[in-house]
C-alpha cells in the first residue's frame, strides 16, 4: 500500500461530509458573548471556514444532511458547543413557510463549562506572552500545556473515535 492510500482510507474512517444528496436549511445562532468561526468538513474531514459569527447573530445556512460542523471562538480557537455537541450534523428540514420556503431549523452555539484547568490556561495564554511562560511559577507541565493551545486539526483527531464508535 501506498503512502497516500493509507492517508485516504483513514480519512474515510473519521469524521467528514458524506454527500450532497439531501439538502437543509439551519440558522446557526451565536449564543455566546464572544465571535465565533463556523467551520464545515469537507469530503476528506478537512475544516473549511464559513466566517465568523459575532454575539447574538445568526448565519443562515443552506447545508446537507451528511455535512458536519463545529464551531470555535474566534478569539483562541476553543471548543464550543453546538446544540450541547461537539459537532452539528444536521437534520432534515420539515416545515415550509406559507410562501414555500423552507423554515430554517435552529441551531445554538454555546460555550461549554470548561474545566478549572482549561479555564486557566485559557487565561495564562491571554494575559502572558508566550516567550514570558517560561518565567511562570508553574510545573513543567503546565508550561508544555500552554505551548500547545486549542488545535482544530487535533480536537477533530480526538473526536473521531468517540463519534465513529
Amino acid at each position: 500500500m501506498d503512502e497516500e492510500e493509507g492517508e485516504d482510507s483513514g480519512r474515510e474512517a473519521g469524521l467528514r461530509s458524506v454527500n450532497s444528496d439531501l439538502q437543509t436549511h439551519v440558522n446557526f445562532f451565536n449564543r455566546t458573548v464572544s465571535e465565533v468561526t463556523s467551520w464545515w468538513l469537507d469530503f476528506n474531514g478537512r475544516p473549511v471556514t464559513y466566517g465568523d459569527i459575532g454575539p447574538g447573530r445568526v448565519l443562515h445556512m443552506t447545508t446537507y444532511l451528511t455535512h458536519p460542523w463545529v464551531f470555535r471562538a474566534t478569539r483562541n480557537g476553543a471548543r464550543l458547543l453546538v446544540n450541547g455537541r461537539d459537532v452539528y450534523m444536521p437534520t432534515a428540514t420539515l416545515r415550509w413557510n406559507d410562501h414555500g420556503h423552507p423554515v430554517h431549523l435552529p441551531v445554538d452555539i454555546t460555550s461549554p463549562v470548561y474545566s478549572l484547568r482549561d479555564s486557566c490556561l485559557m487565561a495564562v495564554r491571554e494575559l502572558v506572552k508566550e516567550e514570558d511562560y517560561r518565567l511562570l511559577d508553574i510545573p513543567t507541565a503546565l508550561r508544555h500545556e500552554l505551548r500547545r493551545p486549542p488545535d482544530l486539526m487535533r480536537d477533530l483527531q480526538d473526536l473521531t473515535p468517540h463519534l465513529t464508535s
